[in-house]
Order: C-alpha cells, then sequence, then structure tokens
C-alpha cells in the first residue's frame, strides 16, 4: 500500500532549489525595475517566461511556495467581507491652505508653537512633494514581510484590503531588509489605464468612471481581488509611521529628504517630486513651478504636501483634532473650463430672492457635465462685467455649484449683450423690487453686495414656490402634488395657502382637467395620511428663511425638552399649539440653541410674531394636522451628536431615507464635508466628497456598515 507523503517529506534536489530561488530574485529584480524604477530590464516575453518557469517548479515542489514568492500576486477567490484592524499608529489627515497667504499663516503659526514650548530649533526646514490624488494606505511588514494592508478608515480603525494591494507591482511583498516597519503611502490609477477601462465599459454600455482617484478608491474596497489584479493600480510611499530596525545596517531617518530615500532602498516605489526647502519663498516657487505640470503626470496631482523635515521637531509638534501640525496640504486651485455664455435668466425662489444663473453652453468639468453657473447677485454680475455671448472661465470645486471666475474679454466680438438685472427682476417679479444689502464671503473675508427680493411675496411665482417646497418629498411628502397639479389647484382657485390643501374635498378636484375618481381618492388619501406628521419636517416644509432640514431637527429637539425654558412646556401637539409656543421664544434663546445662527434665530422670531403665519397654523390644526416626535436623542446610537455626509447612490436606501435614518440615531446631517464631519456615508459614484472626507479625516462608512451601525 502507497503511503501519501506531506510537503516536508518531499526531497528537493538542490539544482532545483538554487534555481527557484534564482528565480525569485531575478523576477523581483525585474519587477523592481519596470514598476518601481521605471526603467524595464527585459521585455514583457522574457518577464513572463520566469513567471512560468517558476510556476512549474513550485507545481512540482509546493513546498517552495511562500507568501512573497512571486507568483502569488494572482488574485484569490472573492473575500467575504472586510475586516477591520486597529492601525498600530492613528493616522491623521491633512489641514489645508489655498494661498499663499493662509500658508504664511500657518508656518507663523508652527513657529509660534515651537517658541511656546520651547522645542529647540536652529532653522526650521520643510519638505515639499506633490500631493498625489489617491487612496490613502497603511503598509505593516513584520521580518521584511508584508502582513497586512489597510485603508485609513477612521483613523484608528482601517479595513484590511490585503487581498487587493497584493496584486499591485509596485508594492514589496518582501522588503529589502528583515525590519519590522510601518509604511504609508497613496494608491493611484494611471491616466491611461482610465482611457483602457473607459472604453471597455463604453462597448458594453456601462456608465464611464469621472476620474483615476474614484476608480483607484473603488478598486481597492473591492471584494474580489481580480478587479485590482486586472487595472495597472500603482502605489508611492512616503512616510514611515513605525520602524523598528533590530540589528540590521539600517539608520532610523531623521528628516522627511532620509524618509524617502530610505524607503527608497528597502523597495517601495516613492516620488522623485520632492524639495527640502530653506523656507516659505522656496516652498512658493516649488507650488508655482508644479502647478502648470498637474496634468502631464501620469498621476492625479491636487497641491502639494508641505512637512516639517526634521523628525524630532515634526515629532515634537504633535497634532490637533485631526492634524498633525508639522504638515499642511497647499491645494491647487480646483479644476476649470472655458465656455460661452448663451443666456442669463433669473429665478425667483420662495422667499422671494431673485438669482441670476448664467446658461452655458455645456462642457465637462472635474468629471461632470456643466450647464448652469451661479452669478450670485447684480453686484457680481458688475464686478465680471459678464454678457450674454461672452467666453468665461468657469470653477466647480467638488460638489459645489459651479461658479464664474472671470470672462475673457479678448474673445468678445462686440455682438454680446448687457444684461439688464433690475428689468429682469421686475419681470420675473412682476411688481416692486426690494434691494437688500447681505454679507457674503469665505475663509473669513466679509463683504457687502445687493441682493434683489419680490416685494409682493404673494405673487404667483413666490406662492408656487413655497406650495412646492410644502408637499416636496424632504417637507410633507404628499405623493401626486406636483408641480403642475400645485399650478393648476391655485389658478384654478381651489387653494390659496398650504392649509387650504387639508380641507379639499372630492367635489373641489373631481371637475378638474387630469383629474379622474382614481386619482382624487389617491391625492386625499394622501394628503390625509400627511395630516400626521414629524415635527422637523413641517417645520422645514414651512419655508422659513434660513431654517433648513438641520436646523429643523434643531428646533425639534429643542421644543421637545431637550433643554432651555420650553423644557417646562409639554411638546406641542399641532401646529397651532407650535405656533404659540414659539412665539414666546425670544431670538437669543433661538441662538442659544447649539447649531443656529443669529439669522436663523431673527427668521423664527419674524415669523412665529407674523398674525398671517399664526392664523396659517392655526387652520392646519383646526383641519386635523398633528405633529409627532421622533427618537432625536438615541444616546446609544454610535451615530449620537455626530455629523455625517451622505454622498453617491446608496443601494437599498435613497438618500433622504438615510438621513432620516441618521437623524432619528441623534445624528446630524450637514451638506458638505467640513473639518466638523465624522461620518461619510458614501454609494456609488460618491464624488470629490470622498476626497474631502479623506482630506480631513472623516470616517468614510458604506452602505453596509451604516446598516450595522443602525
Amino acid at each position: 500500500m502507497m503511503r501519501c507523503m506531506n510537503r516536508e517529506q518531499i526531497k528537493i534536489p538542490s539544482d532545483i532549489k538554487a534555481r527557484a530561488q534564482a528565480l525569485a530574485r531575478e523576477i523581483n529584480v525585474l519587477r523592481h525595475q519596470y514598476h518601481v524604477e521605471d526603467a524595464p530590464g527585459a521585455d514583457d516575453v522574457v518577464y513572463s517566461s520566469l513567471i512560468d518557469e517558476l510556476k512549474k517548479i513550485e507545481s512540482q515542489y509546493p513546498v517552495l511556495i511562500s507568501p512573497e514568492s512571486p507568483t502569488q500576486r494572482v488574485a484569490g477567490m472573492p473575500i467575504a467581507g472586510f475586516t477591520k484592524i486597529e492601525h498600530s499608529v492613528r493616522q491623521w489627515s491633512l489641514g489645508d491652505v489655498f494661498d499663499q497667504v493662509e500658508l504664511m499663516q500657518w508656518y507663523e503659526k508652527t513657529l509660534r508653537f515651537l517658541d511656546k514650548n520651547h522645542i529647540t530649533h536652529d532653522r526650521l526646514d520643510l519638505c515639499a512633494e506633490v500631493k498625489i490624488d489617491g487612496l490613502k494606505i497603511v503598509l505593516t511588514y513584520k521580518q521584511g514581510k508584508l502582513v497586512h494592508a489597510v485603508t485609513r478608515g477612521d483613523g484608528r480603525v482601517g479595513e484590511d484590503v490585503t487581498h487587493n494591494i497584493r496584486t499591485i507591482e509596485s508594492v514589496p511583498l518582501q522588503i529589502a531588509e528583515p525590519i519590522d516597519l510601518v509604511a504609508v503611502g497613496e494608491v493611484w490609477l494611471p491616466e491611461q489605464e482610465l482611457v483602457r477601462i473607459n472604453d471597455q465599459r463604453k462597448k458594453v454600455g456601462e456608465p464611464l468612471y469621472a476620474n483615476t482617484r474614484n476608480v483607484a478608491a473603488g478598486t481597492i474596497r473591492q471584494l474580489d481581488a481580480r478587479v485590482a489584479a486586472g487595472r495597472k493600480l500603482s502605489t508611492f510611499v512616503y512616510a514611515i509611521d513605525a520602524i523598528d530596525v533590530q540589528e540590521t545596517s539600517i539608520l532610523i531617518p531623521q528628516t522627511q529628504g532620509e524618509v524617502l530615500t530610505t524607503l527608497k532602498g528597502l523597495g517601495f516605489k516613492t516620488n522623485p517630486i520632492f524639495k527640502v526647502c530653506k523656507n516659505v519663498e522656496e516652498v512658493e516657487d516649488f507650488y508655482t513651478k508644479w502647478l502648470p505640470h498637474r496634468s502631464e503626470q501620469e498621476y492625479g496631482i491636487d497641491g502639494i504636501v508641505i512637512k516639517v523635515d526634521d523628525r524630532g521637531i515634526y515629532e515634537a509638534l504633535g497634532h490637533t483634532g485631526k492634524s498633525p501640525r508639522g504638515a499642511v496640504a497647499y491645494k491647487f486651485p480646483a479644476e476649470r473650463a472655458t465656455t460661452v455664455v448663451e443666456d442669463i435668466q433669473v429665478q425667483i425662489g420662495r422667499t422671494g430672492a431673485v438669482t441670476p444663473v448664467a446658461h452655458l453652453r455645456p462642457v465637462q468639468v472635474d468629471g461632470t457635465t456643466v450647464q448652469r453657473a451661479t452669478l450670485h447677485n447684480e453686484d457680481e454680475i458688475a464686478r465680471l462685467d459678464i454678457r450674454i455671448g461672452d467666453t468665461v472661465v468657469i470653477q466647480k470645486a467638488g460638489d459645489i455649484i459651479p461658479e464664474v471666475l472671470e470672462v475673457m474679454t479678448g474673445l468678445r466680438s462686440g455682438k454680446e449683450k448687457v444684461f439688464d438685472m433690475l428689468a429682469a427682476a421686475r419681470t420675473a417679479c412682476g411688481g416692486e423690487i426690494i434691494k437688500e444689502e447681505i454679507s457674503q464671503g469665505r475663509r473669513g473675508e466679509q463683504k457687502k453686495s445687493a441682493a434683489y427680493y419680490c416685494a409682493d411675496k404673494g405673487t404667483r411665482t413666490i406662492v408656487l414656490e413655497n406650495f412646492k417646497h410644502f408637499v416636496s418629498k424632504k417637507g410633507m411628502g404628499i405623493e401626486g402634488l406636483g408641480g403642475k397639479i400645485m399650478e393648476q389647484l391655485f389658478d384654478a382657485g381651489v387653494i390659496k395657502t398650504v392649509a387650504d390643501l387639508f380641507a379639499l374635498r372630492r367635489s373641489d378636484l373631481i371637475e378638474l382637467e387630469r383629474f379622474e375618481e382614481k386619482s382624487v381618492e389617491n391625492l386625499l388619501t394622501n394628503i390625509d395620511k400627511a395630516r400626521q406628521v414629524n415635527a422637523a419636517r413641517f417645520i422645514f416644509a414651512l419655508g422659513i428663511r434660513y431654517v433648513g432640514e438641520e436646523t429643523a431637527v434643531l428646533i425639534e429637539r429643542y421644543i421637545a425638552g431637550s433643554g432651555g425654558d420650553v423644557q417646562k412646556v409639554s411638546k406641542p401637539q399641532n401646529p397651532g399649539e407650535l405656533a404659540a409656543l414659539c412665539a414666546s421664544v425670544v431670538p437669543e434663546q433661538w441662538e442659544g440653541i447649539d447649531g443656529i445662527g443669529g439669522r436663523s434665530a431673527q427668521s423664527l422670531s419674524d415669523y412665529f410674531a407674523g398674525a398671517r403665519n399664526v392664523a396659517l397654523l392655526e387652520q392646519m390644526a383646526r383641519s386635523g394636522v398633528v405633529l409627532t416626535y421622533g427618537n432625536t436623542e438615541n444616546i446609544d446610537s454610535p451615530l449620537s451628536g455626530k455629523i455625517v455626509v451622505v454622498t453617491g447612490t446608496l443601494s437599498k436606501l435613497s438618500r433622504d431615507e438615510a438621513k432620516a435614518h441618521i437623524r432619528s440615531a441623534g445624528g446630524k446631517v450637514a451638506a458638505s464635508v467640513s473639518a466638523k464631519t465624522d461620518y461619510l456615508l458614501a454609494g456609488e459614484k460618491a464624488g470629490s466628497k470622498l476626497g474631502k472626507a479623506k482630506d480631513v479625516g472623516a470616517a468614510i462608512i458604506d452602505e453596509a456598515t451604516f446598516l450595522t451601525m443602525l
């Protein structure tokens, strides 16, 4: 009877073992030359031939197979899900500066911190590196061998994506020295690879990817490593978070420049574009030099990263809540494009605000088609001297509404038309115009500008805008009351205010065009369902100026007894009680609620002091409208008190449903990512908010994780 031999019992001829070792060494040399040094040492055919020979030897002698073998970069079967791994070193995100003034402010603040804390520094050299627009990855090596690769996550815990990272040829499975190391880098996708992928997707009718950053991030977060293996991802490694050189000849790097040299010597791919600068002026020169060449690289660049070069001083500077004090990202200007202004029109909002909008010849900016851009107000039109027919430079930074930066007056033909803002506003409003001074600005810069408002808030346009807002999905959520139906009911005199909706009867509707028996029944049923409504949704639906969704939630919590003098009063059960209660709240009390500013506070007081508004709410109370209160103080929820931004397309929830869940779990929903953001709930096609969330250190969660948290 023949006995089976295990792997250890197989006798390996010494020449075969030596050949396998030699093949592995040569393949790794060629891999490093091609994928790290960008200097191929052999044709692809030669490389493939050596790989095939090694595979055959390992197939015959499986004991020779190790996790670090060049043959083990192939993708295995899809994994069931991502494992969470706690970072051995906390991962931070960088703060941003946008111009030379802000850069100098950061530098001077750093010097003040050093002086205040008596940290000695003869000279503060700065290492400037181009900022790669990709996905941050943390690589951990034990005894020189790759143990795991983890995403940044929330900075403390990330997702184990080792199965995907192992397929990237520029990542060494075994580094040059048997040391323990935690290295940090960026995964990126070459521009030409994006073109190839989109060509394939176009052939099969799939939507095209917008940019390399999104594809790289999405690829690394695939459960099936075959996806990553099929895309030519690459990396740049730029930081050492921890290093134990043990008994090797490796020296601990003392500067950021030495960090990059050490990483390269260990076998990592590092970006050669960096400079150690003696002062801020040299940093600015480096920035200016690379700004015009940002699109010439095969990887995305969205700015430069500046670090205090001396590692001892860098560590001594420590961190703020989310960012290292010794480093900052100097961002390049947002993506821009030129196009033609085909028309300028005004829009009337529900508050009566008149906003000019440029209608543009469609143009691609940052992966999306732009056809309109806000012109803000008459002062902005005058400042730009913008005319219909002008060629303009537009900018779209992330999810911000596109704006016109400048007019290319040198391209004028003489046929351009001057836009009369006041005349357009009068035509749109159908009557008197109010000119109001408002403050605006960014990053602390405040300036006064004029805005036009329709004097008569009872005009058809404004009333209908308020009607539409009231019944909208985020408001009362009354199905079957689209814009055309609302216009029909108003023009027929069936409703004059939103309160009239709850008094509608069959006889009011059945004689109207497009209203059959079934449609009347359905509409009345939907209106009846809306009589019971969450207090926050109701407050938002009222369309009070400066009161958005989140402010409405704060008000609900306040009147429900979550703070202030109002907690001694029972919750208002209907709109009439809401009006009576809120009429007693002065602006200072509203402004005392965390998250409610002065404009919102005054607007709330003005609204509930208005006799017509109070009468409207009392009428709805008589019509049976009842207020309910959600679980807005779920302190046991991991989302309680957290600020969450929702972006992209979710598979199981609509974005509004996700936002409702966040609020019911005690969280706050924000429209844009900021330094205060705790979580970004990212679906498919997450867009630029994903990159911003990584920049500010917000935790990025997918839909499955979100549902688990709930």
